[in-house]
């Protein structure tokens, strides 16, 4: 049922600790939830945090340098911080799966793909060879690779990069997840292919009452896929909102800013694109009050001094900003 919890996250805070002994937050105090058969988005800028994110909930942060030092991760009822590795590769890749940004570099360019998709079933599982080769035949059936037969005995170089790309949602696949995290999976894919993979990930979601995370940079990939949007910003969430309020009413700059970057069909006029001013911030010299101030262009006093919380709005909407912005 859509309504059960299957992922809260609350308080996860990840740290880097560099060699002067300094530490950046690249996650501060995030909370979120996620519910069966719910796709959420977490959308933001390179370096915002959102992969970093994701890899602390699988429990793939290297340590050193980087460590999880406070928060619970709660999937299923369990907290994933207090398992033991053992307890949590048991879940990883099993009931919690993860679909990395680059396929040519996460796949193994000496095995066939067909062995590669079985892998984690053959671990998880214990199943037979034979079973395997017919679950990866099944499996690229399934993300409508043609000449299933044939192709699962092919390498990765042999695929294009949009077929690598539902090769490695096929992997993701293969133990039947209750989480799928899928971190910009249209990275470096023309617009077409974009669509056919997302709208792919939703399919099967819908299938198989799977949830799953999108990672984006983008808000305009998951305004038609996305239920739910967290956007972040410097490690921090935001705003927050389900995904037609967002688009309907931004209520942070950021949020704001990010939307007005993305082209438009639907103007009538040539207008230009209006890109972010800036880039984003040192996260090792976050500016005092607001992180998001020298760049914000409704910043008022108040937001250089202090900095804001994630509150509720009447809207249901969450936002950490002190100002008002009007984008009518």
């Amino acid at each position: 049922m859509k309504s059960e919890l299957i992922l809260d996250v609350q308080g996860l805070t990840t740290v880097f600790r560099m060699e002067d002994g300094s530490e950046i937050k690249a996650v501060d105090d995030v909370s979120f939830n996620v519910k069966s058969g719910e796709t959420v988005a977490i959308v933001g800028e390179s370096g915002s945090g959102k992969s970093v994110t994701a890899m602390s909930i699988m429990r793939l942060i290297p340590n050193p340098p980087g460590q999880i030092v406070s928060g619970k991760i709660h999937f299923e009822g369990n907290d994933l911080l207090s398992m033991s590795e053992e307890e949590a590769r048991a879940i990883r890749g099993n009931k919690i799966s993860m679909i990395f940004q680059e396929p040519m570099t996460s796949l193994n360019p000496s095995m066939t793909v067909g062995r590669q998709i079985s892998e984690p079933a053959e671990v998880h599982s214990m199943i037979t060879s034979q079973k395997a080769s017919q679950m990866s035949q099944s499996l690229l059936d399934a993300v409508r690779i043609p000449d299933s037969a044939d192709r699962v005995s092919s390498y990765p170089h042999e695929f294009s990069g949009g077929m690598r790309q539902r090769v490695m949602i096929a992997m993701g696949m293969s133990c039947n997840p209750k989480l799928i995290i899928a971190d910009e999976p249209t990275t470096a894919l023309d617009v077409t292919v974009q669509a056919q993979v997302l709208h792919l990930l939703k399919d099967i979601t819908y299938k198989t009452n799977a949830s799953l995370i999108l990672i984006t940079h983008d808000l305009g990939v998951v305004a038609r896929y996305a239920d739910r949007v967290h956007v972040m910003y410097a490690g921090k969430i935001v705003e927050s909102g389900k995904s037609r309020d967002i688009f309907n009413s931004p209520q942070h700059p950021y949020t704001l800013a990010l939307m007005n970057s993305i082209p438009r069909l639907s103007n009538q006029k040539k207008e230009k694109l209006k890109p972010i001013r800036g880039n984003p911030p040192d996260l090792s010299k976050l500016p005092v009050g607001c992180s998001f101030n020298p760049r914000c262009d409704f910043a008022i006093k108040q937001c250089f001094h202090e900095k804001p919380t994630l509150t509720t709005n009447n809207r249901y909407q969450s936002k950490a900003c002190w100002a008002t912005i009007n984008d009518k």
